[in-house]
């Protein structure tokens, strides 16, 4: 049936506005936004007050994959890399084995407890086996939580890179299902194919947007995010048509933009964190639309027993797995644990069968989602209570009213760059004149508990300061490496 373009307009209108306004429910609730914005567009579809029919998982899929690439790259391009390099081999272990290990755990479950067939059952445990970086990167970011440590880049930086792991899961076993020649060497040039063409691809056109921005003097300074939205879209696109993992590109590309240097970085900060609220928005009312609530009643029974084995089983033993051999203590572990938050990406993933036509595909759909909203309530709703219950929360201050954005031309020798003494830091507790900085190197403001500061050489830099330096472009790799975290013993 064919709506005006008014009608179409004012529905987005409406649906965007309530999400808008379900965030501030959410902080006054202490409720997970994904779940508000899901129950809008529950209440909003086709079996809640607002009647509107969807059940196109098409385009349900495609509004998915494109929100997530848009919050990927923007999760990744406001991380810091001074900050999660010291957790990367330990969230390389969680999206890599973690994963595999959460499948396999969560399907031999769904086999022998939830009787389900061979192939559903492992094809449900692959779906559900990554941790949603839209879930987790809100949570973390909005919550205002302060954690001991290394635990928030850890956990940002495991849900940023596990989905390619579920993703390849999901495909693979959709071609074993659809084409029963497909063998585990096909598997192996999928998986290898997947990561190696989204890494590249991530990488080179990460280090080129920097290159372009620095280089290239736009007349007006609002063509730049334009610019990297198309870059996002080129970026996700290219990869996907070569074989690899879009979103596995798109995080690293905003990741290796983070670690340099580049004007408007600001603006494209602001920009980008401004499209991954539409995108998250847009992508879970869309989703809360696709599903009927009528149909989560009778996979109920069965969503509570999944969702208790996830938590209470799957879950840790995962973690435990995958960190045995890390410095993190059994309350950290505990923590990664429940912070294991599932999200929009197993809804999307739970599309897959459907598109393709796989029997017992629309029940598994309904019990992922049933999962999806019990995990966000639960774990979602609990993640502040769990770390002050493990001791591992910290008061944290919030952020300065205003943000103060210093670029150079890129072709001059100097440039001002912004970096963050890290948690763990070994300069943490020196005084400026004795930190080490190279020669060439000035700190010309300082923030600190949302105050700026003009400091001295005697300012003694403490965990979390924020500083402005004006360096020379050849001492940025040393800069770098001096303000890293100090890595533990034994690692």
């Amino acid at each position: 049936m064919y709506l005006p373009l008014e009608y179409l307009l004012l529905a987005a209108a409406l649906l965007l506005g309530a999400g808008v306004l379900a965030t501030k429910l959410s902080s006054n609730l202490g409720v997970p936004y994904l779940v508000l914005f899901l129950a809008v567009g529950m209440l909003a579809g086709s079996e809640g007050p607002g009647g509107i029919p969807f059940e196109d998982y098409r385009m349900a899929r495609a509004i998915g994959n494109l929100a997530l690439a848009l919050i990927l790259f923007s999760g990744g391009l406001d991380t810091r890399w001074s900050e999660v390099k010291p957790s990367f081999k330990k969230a390389l272990s969680l999206s890599s084995l973690g994963v595999l290990l959460t499948a396999f755990a969560v399907g031999f479950f769904a086999r022998w407890v939830l009787g389900f067939s061979s192939l559903e059952a492992i094809l449900l445990g692959a779906i559900i086996s990554s941790t949603d970086a839209a879930a987790v990167f809100s949570v973390l970011r909005s919550k205002k939580l302060g954690l001991k440590g290394e635990l928030k880049p850890l956990l940002e930086l495991e849900s940023g890179s596990n989905d390619p792991m579920a993703v390849f899961l999901v495909i693979g076993l959709v071609e074993r299902a659809l084409h029963p020649e497909f063998t585990l060497g096909n598997f192996a040039v999928l998986f290898v194919r997947q990561m190696a063409v989204g890494a590249a691809v991530g990488y080179l056109l990460g280090r080129a947007l920097v290159w372009v921005v620095n280089r290239l003097s736009l007349d007006h300074e609002g063509l730049y995010p334009v610019l990297s939205m198309a870059a996002v879209f080129f970026c996700y696109s290219t990869t996907q048509l070569f074989g690899g993992s879009g979103f596995l590109s798109v995080y690293i590309a905003g990741l290796v933009m983070a670690s340099q240097p580049m004007a408007v970085k600001k603006t494209l900060l602001r920009f980008h964190d401004g499209l991954a609220w539409l995108a998250q928005i847009g992508m879970f009312v869309a989703l809360g639309l696709l599903v009927f609530p009528s149909q989560l009643l009778p996979v109920a029974p069965k969503g509570f027993l999944l969702a208790a084995f996830l938590l209470i089983i799957a879950r840790p033993l995962a973690v435990f797995a995958s960190l045995f051999f890390s410095n993190l203590g059994w309350k950290e572990k505990i923590f990664v644990s429940w912070v294991g938050l599932r999200g929009a990406v197993p809804i999307v993933l739970a599309t897959y069968p459907l598109l393709a036509g796989l029997s017992g595909a629309k029940p598994i759909f309904n019990l992922i989602f049933f999962v999806v909203l019990t995990s966000a309530l639960l774990q979602g709703s609990t993640v502040g209570l769990a770390a002050r219950f493990l001791g591992l929360s910290r008061s944290i201050l919030p952020p300065a009213a205003t943000a103060l954005e210093l670029a150079t031309e890129a072709n001059q020798e100097l440039s001002v760059i912004e970096l963050l003494v890290p948690y763990s830091s070994r300069i943490a507790g020196r005084s400026i004149v004795d930190a080490g900085f190279p020669e060439g190197t000035l700190v010309v403001l300082l923030s600190r508990n949302g105050k700026m500061n003009a400091p001295s050489g005697r300012t003694v830099l403490e965990e979390g300061d924020l500083l402005y330096l004006l360096t020379e472009q050849k001492n940025l790799p040393q800069v770098e490496t001096l303000l890293a975290p100090e890595a533990p013993v034994g690692e």
